[in-house]
């Protein structure tokens, strides 16, 4: 009996081990090897560089967007965020490190932007054509903007939404496309993305004293304070290098950072970890709490098959402007609803480092590495390395300055 447990259990494995990465996709990690031809993403981003009216703030806080309004325009590093691209894998919606998968999450999302993770998924129409549906109306006159037809109830209702988990679901959305080496840009929350990698990887810049402030991404927006911006390659080697041991699990759990969060930040905290898919309108993508346990403080045990969501996945709105989503949609609303029910089973941790068999799993079905043999982590020459980063910003340097660059 005890054997043909463990044979069942090793079949299980093997699944899980066949299903992990495709083979079959493009994906710019291949190209890594090749530190000399690289691809740094351009952002499709839309700041708000002044604050919103203060008239405004009060709906704006009954919305629950309050917190999330405070945020302004950020020093994005977009040779960082290439560099993590190329660590993301669409199969898993995951980023694959040394120290093994790790993802953007719910409670980031929660402590990052102030924004509810809980409640209805953003679905439905995605053109509304009803005046009616509205629920803002401005008339301006003598260049003053006078707030009319402002009905409360309708920004009540709005924080009824998971506005958190929609956002998510876009920012997952387009990492995967930014994966495909033909891409040439990427949208989404990227201040979100940023400041996960920043809380989380702090060796990727050279951080000044900056406060802690809530939303955590505005201690990058105040005063960026992040050190000058590297190259691709440098960005590689260091999570080459560093990620394994220094990745934070856990950083919001840090005494600094906890005084600045507010409780009503962490009411949702019940709902981070779970297996479902976020919607997002026309977006679907899969959340998979069970593979990122460690994040959550929780042994991290090796998990089901990620699940694949077919010619649902990547859907557009072209062509399908009075579509309404929510019933398109309606298998994967009834999963998120049931989301509580899809909690997965989890173990607190008193130690974070993966068992022998989750690496041994990890290692050789994952991408840990993209460097190979070049793998600066297998050196454990610090002087070698920080030498090797002297002479690549030269040649950047070098390259910039050229009248034929």
């Amino acid at each position: 009996m005890v054997m043909e447990g463990i044979k069942r259990r090793y079949q299980y494995v093997g699944i899980a081990m066949a299903e992990l990465i495709r083979s079959d996709i493009r994906h710019i990690s291949n190209a890594a090897n090749n530190e000399d031809s690289y691809r740094v993403l351009r952002g499709r981003v839309s700041v708000l560089k002044i604050a919103p009216d203060a008239r405004f703030m009060p709906y704006l806080e009954l919305a629950e967007f309050g917190s999330v309004a405070l945020i302004r325009s950020s020093d994005l590093r977009f040779d960082l965020l290439s560099a993590l691209v190329e660590r993301w894998r669409p199969e898993t919606h995951t980023f694959h490190f040394p120290c093994g998968e790790c993802t953007v999450t719910l409670e980031d999302v929660a402590v990052q932007l102030g924004l509810s993770v809980d409640g209805n998924p953003v679905t439905g129409l995605s053109s509304l054509t009803d005046p009616a549906a509205g629920t803002t109306h401005a008339r301006c006159k003598r260049r003053r903007c006078a707030f009319v037809d402002l009905p409360r109830c309708r920004f009540v209702h709005a924080r009824s939404y998971s506005w958190g988990s929609a956002i998510l679901a876009m920012l997952y959305k387009e990492l995967c496309q930014a994966t495909d080496p033909q891409c040439k840009d990427i949208g989404g929350c990227l201040i979100l993305l940023q400041s996960w990698a920043l809380y989380r990887m702090p060796f990727l810049a050279r951080v000044s004293h900056q406060p802690y402030l809530y939303p955590l991404s505005l201690r990058w927006t105040t005063r960026p304070g992040i050190g000058k911006s590297c190259d691709v390659p440098i960005y590689r080697m260091r999570i080459e290098q560093h990620a394994r041991e220094g990745f934070i699990w856990m950083p919001y759990r840090r005494p600094e950072i906890t005084n600045v969060v507010p409780p009503s930040a962490l009411v949702d905290s019940h709902t981070w970890c779970t297996n479902t898919p976020i919607i997002n309108f026309n977006i679907v993508e899969w959340y998979n709490g069970d593979r990122v346990l460690r994040q959550f403080g929780c042994i991290q045990h090796i998990p089901d098959p990620p699940c694949q969501l077919g010619d649902d996945h990547g859907l557009t709105k072209r062509g399908r402007v009075q579509l309404d989503w929510g019933i398109y949609h309606w298998k994967y609303v009834a999963l998120w609803y049931d989301r509580l029910r899809r909690i997965p089973q989890i173990v607190m941790a008193t130690d974070l480092q993966p068992s022998a068999q989750y690496i041994e799993w990890y290692h050789s079905r994952g991408k840990p590495y993209l460097l190979g043999a070049r793998t600066f982590s297998k050196l454990g020459d610090r002087k070698q390395t920080a030498r090797w980063i002297r002479i690549r910003r030269h040649i950047v340097l070098r390259n910039r300055q050229s009248p034929n660059s």
